[in-house]
């Protein structure tokens, strides 16, 4: 709760830094100074910082996230934010599915085949992920693989196949990231006393995967599945924008361009909120998945 507290009165102190036309739109250049200063000091813009802030937390405990300057004048933020989420969720819950279940089987696979020739294939997609520009990969996707697979090139939601490219191009970090976890963790698990104990007793290969190794590499993970999920349905900010996705992510880039002030706070209070609330579900789960760590002192602990 703190943390996320930092974090909204940072935000809101940064805006105050950006230049003021992103509170006048069009209109900025036919205003005299005294006109300005009308509209800021009717903003509330023009009260000391502490006095802004605590205002600012009374319209947020309310529900109110201000009102767009430039984009779409005088209408309520959250007018224009709550139609898109439903956009934003569902490619980011199909995105997590994929991510999860590509990236897991693909670790595992890497895991039981380490220093062979899968696992180096697979090793080599992910630094491919990792070390080529996502403009570079995402742009190549679209366009050869919209060719190849005769799929559109822009989002309809009228047409169901124009949803393929943008949920796997929104998938693959995810695949590459869960895949090196899930393999270091297994690899870890591979190494240990109790494995070679097990080992020794006779139990099957797939036994000693699936019902030990396995199980406790998962635990480790469980800490940032929450936010990984959360960030993906919050929608990837470049991937909307390339397919012209009505999402959250693609409006965020919008409303920067047109340096709409209200509007850009906002977003980035959400996407910051759901990063925090992420991290903190992560530990929650980590605990529930470890019975070594315990989110209370017990009565000996000092």
């Amino acid at each position: 709760m703190v943390t996320l507290l930092i974090v909204v009165t940072a935000v809101f102190l940064l805006m105050r830094l950006l230049p003021i036309e992103g509170y006048f739109g069009d209109g900025y250049d036919k205003l005299s100074p005294s006109q300005r200063e009308a509209v800021l000091d009717k903003m509330g813009l023009l009260d000391p910082w502490y006095t802004q802030i605590k205002d600012f937390y009374l319209r947020l405990a309310r529900g109110d996230l201000g009102t767009s300057t430039i984009y779409r004048k005088d209408v309520a933020v959250a007018d224009i934010i709550v139609p898109r989420i439903p956009y934003s969720l569902g490619f980011g819950l199909c995105a997590t599915a994929i991510s999860l279940f590509g990236g897991l089987a693909m670790g595992v696979h890497m895991a039981r085949h380490k220093g062979k020739a899968w696992d180096q294939v697979w090793t080599g997609y992910v630094v491919i992920v990792n070390a080529v520009p996502l403009a570079v990969y995402l742009l190549f996707i679209q366009l050869y693989g919209s060719s190849a697979l005769r799929l559109p090139i822009l989002f309809d939601k009228y047409r169901p196949e124009s949803w393929i490219l943008p949920a796997l191009s929104m998938s693959l970090g995810g695949i590459a990231g869960y895949a090196m976890w899930m393999r270091r963790y297994m690899v870890d698990e591979l190494n240990k006393d109790y494995i070679k104990l097990a080992r020794a007793k006779g139990l099957p290969s797939r036994t000693i995967m699936v019902r030990h190794v396995m199980r406790n590499a998962y635990v480790p993970m469980a800490q940032y599945l929450p936010a990984s999920i959360l960030m993906t349905i919050g929608g990837s900010i470049y991937i909307e924008s390339l397919y012209s996705i009505p999402g959250m992510g693609g409006l965020l880039v919008d409303v920067i361009q047109r340096q709409d002030n209200p509007m850009v706070q906002a977003l980035v209070l959400i996407f910051s909120s759901v990063g925090i609330i992420g991290l903190f579900l992560g530990d929650l789960l980590m605990a529930l998945f470890d019975p070594r760590i315990k989110l209370v002192k017990s009565e000996g602990d000092r």
